[in-house]
């Protein structure tokens, strides 16, 4: 195990990564291989930008894993470029800090991310950031002195409000924002209209007494990720994202780690579906939900559901014994699972992160993906009343920027 965050070893990192979601940690990993490539054209010209950050080959030498090039065990994996490494970089170039959840199936699919990064030479520090009344200040006490002396924070997700207090502790005047989903794409949005930081799917409305509470501490991160003088922000997302805020770097995330390092996946036959947490969220009705998948699995021949991390056990019961589906819950983020294949030559979604991600991962290969739309009767009366213009909007965009075609369900 990693020593905890508030281990700060020989020398403090000049990156610090924070992470909540399996998604998250692989989209650093993408940003610091986007990263470490840009540094190394860099070198070559002899510019130099920004603080130090993680370097190509800056892991174990070979940088083969346990995983390898396929992403399976025992894979013979890729050779390192450890032509492009500077000895000693990898533990002080960047380090990740896991804000570890509760929920049991995140765990799982973070530590097989943590993994990961470890064998890409990253340290990984894992933070029991929920486990009780004290682990918040534990963690935050522990984390203080690394944030104070950082130069560079990444983050997944600037709606976390634990995330937003790490920003109030910290004195780094780079701030990297890497995808947490679609929340990406709204997050730019509200940055771009000077709007509080609030999750889509949240109804509107009065903020609660936590809410009013913890306002001063949102507001001043919101004002951290707002680009000044001497203070840069960059968001490296995949997402369409069509309100740029004044200032702020916008990088493309084109899965390049996720290609490099895992397949080309062999491809089957039929086709498979990609689940979503929409019930679970409260923004769509479970039996309307069930009913869309039964007819989507019986229209296009699917036999295999990716189940969503937070999709209820009794939810994916109902799919298995009413639509016949066998129920799948990956071990790792779905752009890895379907990279590294046996996956199908059709991939079904509903309005979610995937429909952008997964043309990305699987360029090159022959693999479709096809988005289904969320009929506003489906949406349940708690619903936010932004969600079906957010949803459609996912849709429309994941169509037009990959030419994904629209299907119905009998």
């Amino acid at each position: 195990m990693s020593p905890r965050a508030g281990s700060t070893g020989p020398q403090s990192p000049a990156t610090l990564a924070f992470v909540e979601s399996p998604v998250q940690l692989l989209n650093v990993l993408e940003w610091a291989h986007a990263h470490a490539l840009k540094a190394a054209a860099a070198r070559s010209t002899g510019e130099t930008s920004g603080p130090p950050g993680p370097e190509l080959g800056a892991g174990r030498p070979g940088g083969t894993g346990r995983f390898g090039r396929s992403g399976r065990p025992g894979g013979s994996g890729r050779p390192g470029r450890s032509g492009d490494a500077r000895p000693g970089e990898a533990g002080t170039g960047l380090t990740l800090v896991v804000l570890s959840p509760t929920d049991p199936m995140t765990r799982g699919q973070l530590r097989r991310m943590a993994e990961l990064a470890r064998d890409e030479g990253y340290e990984v520090r894992w933070e029991e950031a929920r486990g009780g009344t004290s682990a918040p200040f534990h963690t935050v006490g522990g984390l203080a002195p690394l944030l104070r002396r950082a130069r560079r924070i990444v983050m997944g997700d600037p709606f976390s409000r634990y995330v937003q207090l790490l920003l109030n502790i910290t004195r780094a005047r780079d701030l990297v924002v890497v995808d947490d989903g679609t929340a990406t794409m709204e997050f730019v949005s509200q940055l771009a209209r000077g709007e509080r930081l609030v999750r889509w799917h949240r109804r509107g409305g009065r903020p609660g007494a936590r809410d009013l509470v913890f306002a001063p501490v949102s507001a001043r991160a919101r004002r951290r990720l707002t680009p000044g003088t001497g203070r840069r922000v960059e968001v490296f997302s995949s997402m369409p994202i069509t309100e740029t805020p004044e200032g702020v770097d916008i990088t493309a995330n084109d899965f390049a780690w996720t290609r490099a390092r895992f397949g080309p996946p062999r491809i089957t036959k039929g086709a498979d579906l990609v689940g979503t947490s929409l019930v679970e969220t409260g923004v769509v009705d479970p039996d309307r939900y069930l009913e869309a998948v039964k007819g989507l699995a019986g229209t296009y021949g699917a036999t295999r559901y990716f189940a969503h991390r937070r999709e209820s056990p009794e939810k994916l019961h109902r799919l298995a014994t009413e639509a016949g589906l066998e129920i799948v819950r990956p071990d790792l983020p779905l752009e890895l699972i379907a990279r590294r294949g046996p996956i199908g030559r059709t991939i079904l979604s509903f309005p979610s992160t995937v429909v952008h991600t997964l043309p990305l991962a699987l360029a090159g290969t022959e693999v479709k993906v096809a988005v289904f739309d969320i009929d506003p009767a489906w949406l349940t009366e708690s619903a936010s009343p932004r969600a079906q213009g957010f949803l459609s909007g996912v849709t429309g965009t994941a169509r037009d920027v990959h030419r994904l075609s629209a299907v119905t369900a009998t």
